[in-house]
Formats: structure tokens, sequence, C-alpha cells
């Protein structure tokens, strides 16, 4: 040990050894012509744990807020904000979007769905005169948190759509020009539970709503909860260059004959296919993990072992590497 001493032997070995303790991935940087990312309160509500794990052990670069502290993202007050955003900036994680839940409610004078009571909110609860300082709200935090791009949906799903769909149209027209003075992309979620829930319907929404600053967040998994198979199906009738987020979950009919929730490469949706295809067409923009099933135990681990599957499918689909 003529070179160097002892203690700095010592100290050398005891780091590497540390380092080799430490997961795999933990410093691994995630290549992918994707913005790989998940949705933080899927992973837990403590938004520091969640920060660390999904940089470290998922070694991803980006992430999606929806809700932390077991609150929605709308509700923040400014110390929990500024909290966030030092987060956030100390692990180097860039903000696909904030997935708000402007319009996520009922249309005003319209009879409720019989599945109306069947809702998960994530912790928001606001009313239908709110939307418009929600909508304005969100471009804040999407200048906030250095992202061009809000979700939004098209309110409580109806029975029979045609009697209100032209003035939801309208309502979702006007929330783009809106967001277009802010140099905003609205992306609207596919959800099973509103009014645009499958690939036919959101290509239909699309096509009455033509605006640069309004795209889609396509959803396959909540398309298979309507019946549709997503890809190739769904994703067939979409208008590519429209397509602006895309939510990675999976689902599986259970014993009844019910499509229920799933790890990512355990269910029915052909994700490999699906991602091919998105990298073939040129898609550069954020595929966010939304695990939703619980079949783990908690909703971490649920995440963690979805997206184990999700990253296998990833790079068979070869945008992964």
């Amino acid at each position: 040990m003529s070179s160097i001493s002892r203690r700095e032997f010592v100290g050398g070995a005891l780091a590497a050894a540390a380092a080799a303790a430490l997961p795999k991935n933990m410093f691994a940087a995630l290549n992918s012509p994707f913005h790989v990312a998940v949705i933080n309160d899927e992973v837990d509500q403590d938004f520091a744990k969640v920060v660390d794990i999904v940089s470290k052990e998922f070694g991803m670069q980006w992430i999606e807020l929806r809700g932390m502290w077991k609150k929605n993202v709308m509700d923040l007050d400014d110390q929990q904000l500024a909290e966030a955003s030092r987060l956030l900036d100390a692990a180097k994680l860039r903000v696909t979007d904030i997935a708000s839940p402007v319009f996520k409610v009922d249309w005003p004078g319209a009879p409720r769905s019989k599945s109306g009571p069947k809702r998960d909110t994530f912790n928001a609860d606001f009313t239908f005169k709110q939307q418009d300082e929600l909508l304005e709200k969100s471009f804040d935090l999407a200048k906030r948190f250095n992202t061009d791009r809000v979700r939004i949906f098209d309110f409580w799903r109806l029975e029979d759509q045609k009697p209100y769909r032209k003035e939801i149209d309208d309502k979702l027209r006007e929330a783009a020009d809106k967001a277009a003075k802010r140099n905003i992309i609205l992306i609207i979620e596919n959800e099973h539970e509103c009014n645009t829930g499958t690939g036919a319907e959101a290509a239909r929404t699309l096509n009455a709503v033509q605006s640069r600053n309004f795209m889609l967040n396509w959803d396959p998994g909540n398309a298979t909860m309507l019946g549709e198979v997503p890809y190739p199906d769904g994703f067939n009738q979409l208008p590519k260059d429209r397509i602006g987020h895309v939510h990675c979950k999976d689902s599986v009919k259970n014993a009844t004959g019910k499509v229920v929730w799933a790890a990512m490469g355990k269910g029915q949706i052909d994700w490999v296919g699906q991602f091919r295809a998105l990298k073939q067409m040129g898609y550069h923009h954020a595929t966010s993990l939304e695990t939703h099933w619980r079949g783990a135990g908690t909703p971490e681990e649920s995440t963690r072992q979805s997206w184990a599957g999700m990253k296998q499918e990833l790079e068979q689909a070869g945008a992964l590497s």
C-alpha cells in the first residue's frame, strides 16, 4: 500500500461495498424515445418518498402530478407547492403534465348516469361552477412546474350524450381557446366514466374540437372498460398527430367476465404492439404509468410490480434500453 494510505483503502472499499448494495438501477437513466413517467400518487401520498422511488429506484426523469399529502394538486397551498418544486429540482425530475380534475363533474341539467356513485376523484371535490377557475389555476400550476400540458375530461358519462354533446363540445372549445392564450396544451383523457371513453369516442371529440392546443391523453386501459380493443382497433381510429400523452395500465376479465385492473404485462392489452406503434409514428411525449391495480397489497408495491411489467414491454417493443 505504497501509493495510498490504509485509511484511503478502507474508505474506498466501504464505499464500493455500499454502492454494490444499492439497487442496480438506482443511478441508471432510462433511454427511451418517450418521456417515461408515473403518476405520483399511484405510488404514495408522501411526495418526498415518491420522488426518491421514482428518480432512484425506477430511474425515471419524468413524473406526472395529480395529488400529494392527501390533497389534490389543485388544493396545495403555497408552502406545499414550494416544497414539491424543491423536491423535484433536487431529484432533477421534470413534470410531464398537471393531471387536473378539470371537467370531471356532472354536466348541469343532465340526468346522472347509473354508474355515477362509483367514482374515484383522487381527493378532488369541485363543483361545475368552479371549473373555469380551476382551469385557470391549472394553467398557473403548469407554468409553475415548467410543463405545457394540462389533463382534462369531458364530464361524467351520460346515458344519452346526444342532447348535450354540442354544448359540451362548445365548452371544450372555449377551454382550448383559453389554453392557447397561455401557450398551454389541453390533453383530454378518454375516461370510461366520462363522455369520451374509447378510441372511437376520442376520435369524434378531437374532430369536433379542432385546435392545436387540444390533444388526447390516450388511455388504452380505460377503453377496455367499455369493451373496446384499444390496440389496434381504438388506436387505428385516432388522428396520430393529436396524441399528446399516454397513460399506461392494464386490465383483464375476471372469472365472472367483468373487466378489472391488472398489472402491466399481466393483462389483455397488447402493450408491446402499442409501444412499437407509438415509436414507429415518431411519438415522443409521455408514457405515464397509472397503476390503478392494487393486487400487490399497497399502492407502492403494486406500482413497483406494474413498472417491472411496463419496463419489460417497453424493452420488447424496442422503446427502452
